[in-house]
């Protein structure tokens, strides 16, 4: 089996470049990317055991694995849902499926986004990974618009290993996610 494009990149650039500007010790420091999780909900659709159908097959040709479905876990009577109810699907993509996600991803998908200026930074929650919400699937080169049914907006989750935000952003922009450059107004105002 091949190894993915990204993955050797990773080894070869991005490790020493890393280990370098944050003088990693130990080899084992250095952040890597340990899974990407990709998620909807679709809570809101009055036929919601079919709109979860649609989304499973949409979310199995963009990533190339089957999705599991999510329940809901408590009855919640404003939003006319019962424990037990389907109301979403996840997959988690790991290793050789992953990287060739990423990779897709950063070259094809991102681009295809209207208006693309680059993906926000601000999206980290902390502990070094990172999340974005895709509005639709139409961006994907995997679906085909004239059989689109509904739109389906997605969450991507790229879980890393490193403990801060800033060693994950370094870490996601080495291997290539296109963030957004900070616009000359908000750092004159913060300045």
């Amino acid at each position: 089996m091949n190894t993915p494009t990204l993955l050797k990149y990773y080894k070869e650039k991005v490790v020493p470049t890393l280990r370098a500007k944050h003088q990693y010790s130990n080899v084992h420091q250095i952040p890597r990317l340990e899974k990407i999780v990709v998620t909807t909900c679709m809570g809101k659709h009055p036929d919601r055991k079919q709109a979860v159908e649609d989304a499973v097959a949409e979310i199995a040709k963009i990533t190339g694995q089957k999705p599991s479905i999510t329940y809901a876990r408590k009855s919640v009577a404003n939003f006319k849902l019962r424990e037990g109810e389907v109301l979403g699907a996840r997959v988690t993509l790991r290793s050789t499926r992953m990287w060739e996600f990423l990779d897709r991803f950063i070259n094809v998908t991102a681009p295809n986004i209207r208006d693309f200026r680059g993906l926000p930074a601000k999206s980290f929650d902390g502990r070094g990974n990172y999340a974005i919400g895709i509005p639709d699937q139409s961006i994907f080169p995997e679906i085909e618009l004239d059989q689109i049914k509904r739109n389906i907006g997605f969450d991507i989750i790229f879980v890393t290993t490193a403990p801060t935000d800033e060693e994950g952003r370094d870490l996601l922009s080495e291997l290539g996610i296109p963030f957004r450059k900070p616009s000359k107004k908000t750092t004159e105002e913060t300045a």
